[in-house]
């Protein structure tokens, strides 16, 4: 038995990965616990695996309010460098306490491979959005830039990247100092403190832009617990008329006012549409939205697998989970990795993506009449999703995770932690 810490932001679509890795590694005879924020205990749910909170937290829900416009950038980052300092300050007596063998580290999160460097732990960085480690040719994944090895394509990215350091620089900072407090070289980017063994990616092949990388990063597909998003369709679906399934997610559904431009598109339409707003907007919001089914909850495989169109913020679990019942899609990104999502599913053909400054309903109607209407979009997207039902999931990825940690043990090391 190997005893793995878990170590990711708290957001509940890393954390759902997360508990996903956790119970695909206890059905192969292995413990977990996680080790997050303070304060973001709540967002695990009941399982196999323990909870310990150490630091500074920040609450998790209202992170989507503040990621947007530059000041709201400013302020993100600002959250994530307290939030890896608090992690790095007290992770490491919470790590040592549980007395876990090895770490899964979040790729967003630093403070996992900086803990795991200091208790001279393996571990395997998880990529539950983009990949953060490309080759150089591919576009940084906050940009909806796409995929360019030309001369000039790499001297955008490079462009690209100087600014992201400035706009990262108090990020930069906060991992150097856990770095110096922790006894380690004080670098500061995040790719610094990835795994030097590998990384699990939700971001298959089939999905991503062409990776020349040096790195081993292994591709699974959609993370999941079993049953997750799964049940009965709680709606009647029209026979008639095409099914178009909305959700911004657990952090944007907030946005009252991009989901009546997406209710009105449809209405315009008669399309039915079925959206979600994760519990984001309150009753009297609700109701200004101009459509049959506005919820805040839905069963978003059990939906998608009816639905005929997908429109999200490009949330990477969203898209994937579209892409596997080839549904097109149009993305409408709006912070973090959703505008590499999108220029994602545009490089494959598998739909089209719109700026949310002209995400209005004129705009988004004309996107969603290309959808329907050029079959093309529908056949790419099928091919993505025969890739994510060959790729394995989450137990492919444990069973990666177990081969990683027990080269990087040793035969010996490994034979008694599984003996133990």
């Amino acid at each position: 038995m190997i005893h793995f810490g878990l170590v990711c932001p708290p957001f509940p679509s890393h954390v759902r990965v997360f508990e996903a890795l956790a119970a695909a590694l206890a059905e192969r005879g292995h413990r977990a616990t996680f080790v997050l924020n303070a304060g973001a205990g709540e967002l695990v749910r009941e399982g196999p695996w323990g909870v310990r909170e150490v630091g500074l937290g920040l609450p998790a829900r209202g992170a989507g309010d503040r990621s947007t416009g530059l000041l709201g950038v400013l302020r993100t980052v600002a959250d994530a460098a307290r939030r890896t300092e608090g992690l790095a300050g007290g992770g490491a007596a919470a790590l040592r306490a549980a007395g876990v063998d090895a770490i899964l580290a979040d790729q967003m999160e630093p403070a996992g491979g900086l803990l795991a460097a200091r208790l001279g732990l393996p571990f395997v960085s998880v990529a539950s959005a983009l990949p953060i480690d490309p080759h150089p040719a591919m576009p940084p994944p906050y940009l909806d830039w796409p995929y360019d090895p030309t001369p000039e394509g790499l001297k955008r990215n490079r462009g690209g990247r100087r600014v992201a350091s400035l706009l990262l620089r108090r990020q930069g900072e906060a991992i150097r100092r856990s770095a110096l407090a922790l006894g380690l070289e004080p670098f500061g980017r995040m790719e610094d403190w990835l795994s030097p063994i590998g990384t699990v990616s939700q971001t298959l092949p089939a999905f991503d832009f062409p990776y020349a990388g040096h790195r081993r990063v292994l591709g699974v597909g959609p993370c999941r617990a079993a049953g997750e998003g799964e049940g009965a369709l709680p709606f009647r679906r029209d026979p008639v008329r095409p099914l178009v399934f909305a959700s911004l997610g657990t952090l944007q559904g907030h946005r009252a006012g991009l989901f009546r431009a997406i209710a009105k598109a449809c209405a315009t339409r008669g399309f039915q549409l079925a959206l979600a707003h994760c519990g984001r907007l309150s009753s009297a919001q609700a109701a200004t939205i101009d459509a049959e089914i506005v919820t805040d909850f839905l069963p978003q495989r059990a939906v998608l697998r009816a639905a005929d169109i997908c429109i999200t913020h490009g949330g990477l679990n969203t898209v994937l989970d579209a892409m596997e019942f080839g549904v097109p899609t149009l993305a409408i990104p709006i912070a973090y990795d959703q505008p590499g999502v999108a220029a994602r599913l545009v490089h494959h053909g598998a739909g089209l993506k719109l700026s949310r400054r002209r995400a209005g309903a004129e705009a988004i109607g004309a996107a969603l009449d290309r959808l329907l209407a050029e079959p093309a979009f529908g056949r790419e997207a099928r091919i993505v999703g025969e890739a994510i039902g060959q790729a394995g999931g989450a137990p492919a990825a444990a069973g990666a995770i177990e081969a990683w940690i027990g080269e990087a043990m040793g035969t010996s090391a490994l034979s008694k932690a599984v003996a133990a």
